[in-house]
């Protein structure tokens, strides 16, 4: 009996797809790029002028030039998607407040991290491992997740979440913390 052997398919770094699907991807030209550099043998069988004329001769003319404009608008919309979605993430910005509970005891509520598509519940579950402290995910008044984490380890906080957001590349995300007392209620003063 002959042994079976699995067939090793590529698959495409940018799409994901085998780089036979990439066309109907809607980052054609990167893939093509990816391709070129890391399986150029691969890019000769599939795009090179022999194989492109043997797949367009039975496309008509009209035909084909509605698909490269049709794929050229669904590119410039994908990239323009990509750019706008960057300019959110570092227009953002992760706010750390420190908030007084009683004279020494304090938590600190993390929120403005679901820009940054990072997992608020693994999150927390770090938070409450690294500095030995209970940590929960709410909702707050408008309806966003936040983390509260207890006890005042903000600036632990704040230098692992800017770690966090180096690795996923956006340095340039403002990190903010804000110190919240408790209100005093007043005092009435006592006749005698």
């Amino acid at each position: 009996m002959s042994e079976i052997v699995a067939k090793e398919i590529i698959y495409c770094e940018v799409c994901s797809y085998p780089p036979e699907y990439c066309e109907f991807g809607v980052s054609f030209k990167r893939c093509k790029e990816w391709l070129l550099e890391a399986h150029p043998d691969l890019y000769e069988k599939l795009y090179s002028d022999d194989a492109l004329a043997s797949k367009v001769s039975t496309l008509s003319v009209e035909r084909e030039e509605k698909i490269s404009q049709d794929l050229a608008k669904k590119q410039l919309k994908e990239e323009a998607k990509q750019e706008r979605e960057l300019q959110k993430k570092l227009a953002s910005k992760v706010l750390i407040k420190r908030i007084e509970r009683n004279r020494r005891k304090h938590i600190i509520s993390i929120s403005g991290l679901e820009v940054f598509n990072i997992d608020m519940k693994k999150l927390s579950k770090t938070f409450a491992s690294k500095f030995a402290t209970g940590a929960s995910v709410i909702k707050n008044a408008e309806k966003k997740e936040e983390i509260l984490v207890q006890g005042d380890v903000s600036d632990e906080a704040k230098d692992y979440i800017e770690k966090l957001l180096e690795e996923k590349g956006l340095n340039g995300v403002e990190v903010e913390q804000i110190d919240e007392k408790k209100k005093k209620k007043p005092t009435t003063p006592v006749v005698a």
